[in-house]
């Protein structure tokens, strides 16, 4: 059934079908305009579809929106949406605003927006979801919240005062690392950059993995060295020495100074090695165990949620000491093979025999060729002494072999496709993005 009136903060991730019941994408804004004194009017939906390509989706293609998804005539234009001027974006813009009753009993901060359907094929902003500031003195909570009709507020405009981002930032609390990276890519400049002073440290760790390393500058010199310095030291130790690379030589000796002395001995430590070497693809923070660990340990250690999935694909087990650079290396543990024996077995009697470790100075091509040959999705690296330094994991090759450009880039975008339809029926263009799906893809 369709609503005639629903919060835009609950159709973020909302699915997208056709009239055949094909899944197109997910919604990640609600597009409206000003209209004099009116109440703003809805021009469109910001979609994301596969290839996490943002486009647009006018509002009078849209049949029906309810029940946690929304319906379209099944027609779509793939061309990458850009925002024009005089357009605002619902969750990217206005959530976080303060406007100002009109009956004068204060100021107020927008954390939701209603729209209603005025006639088919058209929206409108009706209400405002509102939290009034905190009241008796307390620095605990939350203010109170009220229902307001748009014409009943204005927005408050103070020259200089930023808009606060926490409600935006709560709106994108369930958004995997690589979504929320494209989602504040997404953003205007001066819309990103705030968001990106208010995250958690460690999320925006997480974002800036994601990124290229164009935009994780960008990003990285806006902020204040203290807190560059603290984020850089949520990013896993390969992702931050690659990050450091890019920037100036005073810039990066200045935030490892600040950065904690372990994190920034790793980090120090990568930076020797070539970009083009296993010593510069590796992370130094493998599951580390000794051989008399059993494997009821191992399994413990690689269901820990701190810990990729590539990372816990197996255990290395060496001498002591058990941190890089460590004792003598003496084999991997995959995590299959613990599966397959009783939680008392020790992980020194399951070693593999046939993997062999590389040293800190073998090619990246030749690290490439050994994971694909032999079906790995991790890699030891040794010293000269044979000691344990990191691993190299699957998810750092493919981020050197693919094109710098490859984040952004999808196969809507490739060269000399200039005679595709702007417009398709997504109907029958869904059909081959689901067969792909089929075949392991994230959904």
């Amino acid at each position: 059934m369709s609503a005639t009136r629903v919060f835009v903060a609950r159709l973020a991730g909302c699915s997208v079908f056709d009239p055949a019941g094909d899944k197109v994408g997910k919604v990640r804004d609600v597009l409206v305009v000003y209209r004099n004194t009116r109440a703003p009017t809805v021009v469109g939906l910001i979609v994301e579809i596969p290839g996490k390509r943002r486009v647009f989706l006018s509002i009078g293609r849209v049949t029906s929106i309810g029940a946690g998804q929304i319906i379209t005539t099944g027609l779509i234009n793939l061309r990458r949406f850009e925002q024009r001027g005089g357009e605002v974006r619902v969750i990217a813009e206005l959530l976080g605003r303060k406007v100002v009753l009109k009956d004068k009993s204060g100021e107020a901060t927008i954390e939701d927006v209603a729209i209603e359907q005025t006639a088919p094929g058209e929206w409108a902003v009706s209400d405002l979801f509102l939290r009034r500031p905190r009241t008796g003195g307390s620095p605990f909570g939350k203010g109170p919240t009220v229902f307001a009709a748009w014409t009943q507020t204005s927005e408050k405009k103070t020259g200089g005062e930023a808009q606060s981002a926490e409600q935006l930032i709560a709106t994108y609390s369930d958004l995997l690392p690589a979504d929320l990276a494209t989602t504040l890519l997404d953003l205007p400049e001066d819309r990103r950059l705030e968001v990106a002073g208010e995250l958690p440290d460690s999320r925006l760790a997480d974002a800036l993995e994601e990124m290229s390393e164009e935009d994780q500058v960008d990003i990285i010199n806006q902020l204040d060295d203290d807190h560059a310095a603290d984020v850089l030291d949520q990013m896993q130790p390969d992702d931050a020495a690659d990050l450091i690379a890019q920037l100036s030589a005073e810039r990066g000796e200045a935030l490892l100074g600040l950065m904690e002395p372990e994190e920034a001995e790793d980090v120090r430590f990568l930076l020797a090695y070539g970009p083009d070497t296993a010593g510069g693809l590796m992370t130094t923070e493998p599951i580390i165990v000794s051989a008399d660990a059993t494997v009821a340990e191992g399994l413990a250690l690689i269901r820990r949620h701190e810990h990729a999935p590539a990372l816990g694909a197996a255990v290395c087990v060496t001498l002591p000491p058990y941190e890089p650079p460590t004792g003598r290396f003496l084999g991997v543990v995959h995590f299959q093979r613990m599966l397959r024996y009783p939680p008392n077995e020790r992980l020194g009697t399951l070693l593999d025999p046939s993997l062999e470790p590389v040293t800190a100075h073998t090619s990246a091509a030749e690290v490439s060729r050994i994971l694909a040959s032999y079906n790995l999705v991790q890699l030891p690296v040794v010293d000269e002494n044979h000691r344990l330094v990191g691993v190299v994991t699957i998810d750092d090759v493919l981020d050197y072999l693919l094109p710098d450009d490859w984040r952004s880039s999808n196969s809507a975008d490739q060269p000399g496709d200039d005679s595709k339809p702007e417009t398709v029926n997504t109907s029958t263009a869904a059909i081959p993005t689901r067969r792909r799906a089929s075949h392991g893809t994230r959904n």
